[in-house]
């Protein structure tokens, strides 16, 4: 046997793992991995990474591990390397409403920056994403894209609905039981026992908030096996889809399928139409831009609401509705939504998946009930839909010039005037909220929480969901640069761009100013002349960060503005 031959594993030239594998000069680098029990056949398969954000900071994330096993087995199973390593993450639920929020959309990137870094630096081949918590799912699909590993996205599953006087209850509630407590019409012992019982066990919340919908938009932009993101957490079918994950990945690194195979411009018009149809996050706006400008795929904020006045919004789930992930898993999950799509022309059925196949050949392969037996009430046909347009509205005006966006969950035909209450951060809104201070047409203004300016753009769950549990979801709006959990419910008007830290109208604005908010006119605008804007702008004085030092301080410098995704990287992909 020759040198070359005895160094030689069998491994393709193309794949770079070879680089740390093979030949007599890399005996160092294959005693390290010796170390770990990886052999000569190993060494010979294709390396997989598998990126797990598990921890035990979060029900979402707290049971990843046992997710991560099977799709481990599948990768060894089908002949690859797995080589599994951690990320982080953040619990949104459990910063929310605190200065730790802020941390959140930060996680985001620094999800996308360490897999970036761990399959770069070890030379691997292909990826296993692993998504639990709201940031992860953007954060891992931004790395396989920036990376442009072939890649399979894997979701770790939705928790089951809790139960509270004999009815499903989410985290959501609990939001809102402490509004519904501060006015009096909630007791402590309410509460406390709405609290024991709205979380009953491992994974993400529960219903179509952020989490739920970036794992169906991953079904619908190519990047995740249809049928993947219903099984819930603790179901069996969980680990199955884990375990095919793993499988699949092999597959996509052998024939060399990439994300740039997959994504176009069609990819993302499809994921906007699932995301408008379902009543998704409206964090999906802030993702999907920023998934498109990973891929340089040309995607604008004001491509959201042309996609959404062509799609009907057919799946009344919670927040607007009171049905969640599980139950839509019931009925056979995402496809059968992508399915009446599809067969109602508003998807590009030719566009391509990590399988391989187009959307329309994927969704052919499924055993799903026929439209006519699914039973379900939040489940409605495209001719007969919930709501004649999708739920995501892009409204602008001189108020924000660059865009902002609503969720609607309630009147499609929203049109609100009122008063202007300034408030600085979240923190004094909140007060103003809790001691009970808010009035029936009163609009509330949240500045200096955007991307730049919080830095972080927090999400605002507990306050949107006080003004719902004070009983003001409907006669009262809520404006702010910063952002809302997929949770929120009512007319809150999130990403409001140009931001105030960075001179926006918003940061202009006065108390008592009235504000008018015209959904039908997709128009945001505060009642002030050009002239008298530009008085105040000329008396206005940027404010100073509010970190100087740390990853705060960092990324509140390098964010960019929330109508480009509030993205930090360029885009610029590896060769």
């Amino acid at each position: 046997m020759s040198e070359d031959e005895q160094f030689d594993y069998g491994k393709e030239d193309r794949l770079r793992s070879r680089e740390v594998t093979e030949g007599a000069e890399k005996a160092p680098h294959r005693a390290m991995f010796r170390a770990m029990d990886f052999d000569d056949e190993d060494f010979g398969s294709p390396m997989i990474g598998v990126s797990n954000p598990a921890a035990d900071i979060t029900p979402c994330n707290v049971h990843l591990d046992d997710v991560a096993e099977p799709a481990v087995d599948g990768i060894n199973g089908a002949g690859g390397m797995p080589i599994e390593f951690g990320t982080i993450t953040i619990s949104d639920a459990i910063s929310m409403g605190t200065e730790g929020m802020k941390a959140s959309l930060i996680s985001r990137e620094l999800i996308a920056d360490s897999v970036e870094l761990v399959s770069f630096g070890e030379r691997m081949d292909g990826l296993v994403t692993i998504g639990g918590c709201d940031k992860n799912m953007p954060g891992m699909m931004m790395a396989s894209i920036r990376t442009d590993l072939p890649s399979v996205f894997l979701y770790g599953g939705s928790i089951m609905p809790g139960q509270y006087e004999g009815e499903d209850v989410t985290i959501v509630d609990v939001f809102e039981g402490v509004g519904s407590y501060g006015t009096g019409e909630m007791a402590a012992e309410e509460l406390d026992e709405l609290e024991r019982n709205a979380c009953p066990g491992p994974g993400s919340c529960g219903g179509m908030f952020t989490a739920n919908t970036m794992s169906s938009i991953a079904e619908a932009l190519g990047l995740a096996p249809l049928g993947s993101a219903s099984p819930p957490a603790v179901d069996e079918e969980r680990y199955e889809v884990a375990r095919r994950a793993g499988e699949l990945a092999v597959e996509v690194v052998e024939a060399d399928r990439r994300p740039s195979d997959i994504l176009t411009r069609k990819s993302f018009e499809n994921a906007i139409a699932l995301q408008t149809a379902i009543g998704g996050s409206t964090n999906a706006v802030l993702h999907l831009l920023a998934l498109a400008r990973e891929a340089d795929v040309d995607l604008e904020i004001e491509d959201f609401d042309e996609v959404s006045r062509r799609t009907p919004k057919i799946a009344h789930l919670s927040p607007g509705g009171s049905h969640v992930m599980n139950d839509l898993h019931e009925v056979g999950g995402v496809p059968v939504v992508i399915r009446r799509l599809l067969e109602a022309d508003l998807l590009h059925g030719d566009a391509m998946t990590v399988t391989g196949r187009t959307l329309e050949e994927e969704l052919e392969t499924l055993d799903l009930p026929d439209n006519e037996e699914i039973e379900a009430d939040f489940l409605y046909p495209v001719d007969d839909p919930k709501e004649e347009e999708g739920a995501i509205k892009i409204l602008s005006g001189n108020l924000a010039p660059d865009g902002a966006v609503l969720k609607v969950t309630g009147d499609d035909k929203f049109y609100h005037e009122g008063p202007a209450r300034i408030f600085e951060n979240e923190e004094t809104a909140m007060r103003y909220v809790q001691e009970g201070h808010i009035e029936s047409g009163d609009v509330i203004v949240i500045r200096n929480e955007g991307p730049r300016g919080g830095p972080g753009m927090r999400e605002m769950l507990g306050v949107t969901a006080a003004v719902v549990g004070a009983g003001h979801e409907d006669d009262v709006a809520l404006i702010t640069d910063g952002r809302f959990s997929g949770g929120t419910r009512g007319p809150m008007i999130g990403h409001v761009a140009p931001e105030a830290f960075v001179g926006g109208p918003i940061g202009l604005l006065e108390d008592g100013d009235t504000i008018t908010v015209d959904v039908p006119e997709r128009t945001l605008e505060v009642d002030v002349d050009d002239d008298e804007l530009e008085a105040r702008r000329e008396e206005w004085d940027e404010p100073e960060p509010a970190y100087e030092s740390g990853v705060l301080a960092k990324y509140g410098r390098d964010f960019d503005s929330a109508a480009n995704g509030a993205v930090t990287n360029p885009g610029v992909k590896r060769d």
